[in-house]
């Protein structure tokens, strides 16, 4: 079976009742992990932009203290997985400074973890990308908050 376009599926919601909605949603939620936490978000957090990010903060946190930091390998795989639920998270979201709060948070609990992430290139590789992607990422965003990021930035350098 081949899906069909967003545009059809939206025109076809647009025939269907409020049950029947509500019924499609919870039958979607049934099939994946990432379906029922977008719904998640969508319904209790979105809301409350701070709450959100304070708990995804939370979350990388508590996956940052459980990294196995008996050898690199361990630690690369488990850095580029908490990088993955953020962006999971991030994309949940698709507010800016969302994103650019979260990454950067990502990359200061990277830059600050024992053991030190310079004497492994690919990690110390990671970072950079993903401070590049912030800066550029900044950009976009309003002046004053272009100012405030970019001071988090520079005290991260120092």
């Amino acid at each position: 079976m081949k899906a069909v376009s967003v545009v059809t599926i939206r025109k076809e919601l647009k025939h269907k009742s409020n049950e029947e909605l509500a019924e499609l949603c919870l039958r979607l939620s049934r099939f994946k992990k990432e379906n029922k936490e977008l719904l998640t978000y969508l319904l209790f957090e979105a809301d409350s932009e701070a709450g959100y990010i304070e708990t995804v903060k939370a979350e990388i946190d508590e996956q940052f203290d459980d990294i196995n930091t008996n050898s690199y390998f361990y630690i690369k795989k488990s850095v580029r997985k908490i990088l993955r639920n953020t962006k999971k998270y991030i994309r949940y979201s698709l507010n800016k400074e969302t994103e650019v709060e979260l990454l950067l948070y990502f990359c200061k609990k990277l830059k600050h973890m024992k053991p030190s992430i310079n004497r492994n290139t690919t990690l110390t590789n990671l970072y950079e990308r993903n401070m590049e992607a912030i800066t550029k990422k900044i950009l976009k965003l309003h002046e004053d908050l272009q100012y405030d990021y970019t001071i988090q930035i520079e005290d991260m350098d120092n």
